[in-house]
């Protein structure tokens, strides 16, 4: 049997992209999966993919800059469910400039987004994982967190707090609960349609039809990390395309 069969994973951002990789790979593989994302016709499609290939999937709206949101979204999966196995903290993103630019709203969303709306998943699940005795968190960096590059470093700012965040609460979490980062290079996904930066979208979308690696690349990662036994922490996956420096 699978170690994903039957488990219930809360997945972020998972209405495109790595999200929705994930969500169909897992939900193959047995787990019921509770999807979130601010586009409810995507999730919708989604969710009906998922049930008319035999999987199990529950899904809400949810910004995950709005704690409500996350905390509604792990309401659901526990009352739908009755338990929560994994967050898959994955919503993200990544409109890079130069800091000459100064797009400071730019700079307020990602901050928003990728360090926020971790922190509001892990509020909203670490009291049900304590209550249970068991948990996994799945939080989705980047290799930008370990190196950055001109044009990214608010984002990648964001990706090592990301990190950070992730690390200390793997020290904190004791025996029972699981911390794992994912750290993805350049993904094919529509990231770079929210630069708002010409020059800079025009360079990401130029190297991302280059050297990109398909969304599921990074879904394989996650279940590998999710399907090892309770004594098993994957801690950090680093994973990238094997052009890419």
């Amino acid at each position: 049997m699978s170690g994903i069969q039957d488990k219930v994973v809360v997945i972020t951002g998972a209405s495109s992209g790595i999200g929705e990789a994930t969500s169909l790979l897992l939900a193959e593989r047995g787990a019921k999966v509770v999807l979130g994302a601010r586009r409810a016709d995507r999730l919708e499609a989604l969710a009906s993919r998922i049930a008319a290939a035999g999987g199990e999937a529950a899904h809400a709206c949810t910004d995950v800059k709005r704690r409500d949101d996350l905390s509604k979204l792990v309401k659901l999966a526990c009352e739908r469910y009755g338990k929560l196995d994994v967050l898959v903290n994955n919503a993200g993103v990544m409109p890079v400039s130069p800091l000459d630019d100064l797009r400071i709203e730019d700079w307020e969303e990602m901050i928003d987004v990728n360090i926020k709306g971790v922190l509001y998943g892990i509020a909203a699940t670490l009291p049900v994982f304590r209550g249970q005795g068991f948990g996994h968190f799945v939080n989705i960096a980047s290799t930008a967190g370990h190196r950055t590059v001109p044009n990214q470093s608010v984002y990648s700012g964001t990706k090592f707090a990301v990190r950070a965040i992730s690390e200390g609460l793997r020290q904190e979490a004791g025996d029972k609960l699981r911390v794992t980062i994912i750290s993805p290079g350049i993904v094919r996904t529509s990231f770079a349609d929210g630069v708002t930066s010409p020059e800079v979208r025009a360079q990401l979308a130029t190297l991302r039809d280059k050297l990109a690696m398909p969304p599921d690349a990074i879904a394989r990662a996650i279940a590998f990390a999710i399907e090892q036994p309770a004594d098993v922490d994957v801690n950090e996956i680093v994973i990238r395309p094997t052009a890419q420096v």
